[in-house]
């Protein structure tokens, strides 16, 4: 059985291949770019999602992994009876509220995953038509490296327990 971490650092791994591939393909300029972000966006995010859940688990010092990994802090298993919360759980909850967070888990995504408000519609001749930023694999390559850099200093307070 693999571990929670291996899992994560599999994931990350899943998320690199894509944005790589995903910029190679917008070289290439032989789809349309919304195109190509309706088929990577939603995968790449789900691997980012994906290995957050994993390495929750390993913050949380799961025993037994569920086949499939949590979304949030909320969907973690309780903690112990005579246990803290692992302070990098207290950090994730804050973390979960930060816009590109919620972005990654996000589990509505495609070209549904931006939310619609008024500010966001143009309205020409009489349609109101939605104006949807895009996503790209800058965008997501950011995101990538922040999970990174999070869980490589998460790691290393973990190791020194």
């Amino acid at each position: 059985m693999s571990s929670a971490r291996a899992l994560a650092n599999q994931k990350l791994y899943h998320a690199r291949i894509l944005i790589d591939a995903w910029r190679t393909a917008l070289r290439q300029e032989q789809v349309a770019s919304s195109v190509l972000e309706e088929a990577f966006g939603e995968p790449v995010c789900q691997c980012l999602a994906q290995a957050y859940g994993w390495f929750l688990l390993e913050i949380a010092q799961a025993t037994d992994l569920p086949s499939r990994p949590p979304r949030c802090c909320a969907e973690l298993p309780p903690v112990p009876e005579g246990r803290e919360v692992p302070p990098e759980i207290l950090e994730f909850q804050q973390l979960e509220k930060q816009p590109w967070l919620i972005q990654i888990l996000d589990p509505v995504f495609g070209s549904l995953r931006r939310v619609r408000t008024p500010e966001r519609l143009n309205v020409q001749k009489n349609l109101a038509v939605a104006s949807e930023q895009s996503l790209t694999p800058e965008e997501t390559e950011q995101w990538h490296t922040q999970l990174s850099e999070l869980f490589a200093r998460m790691t290393d307070s973990l190791d020194e327990y």
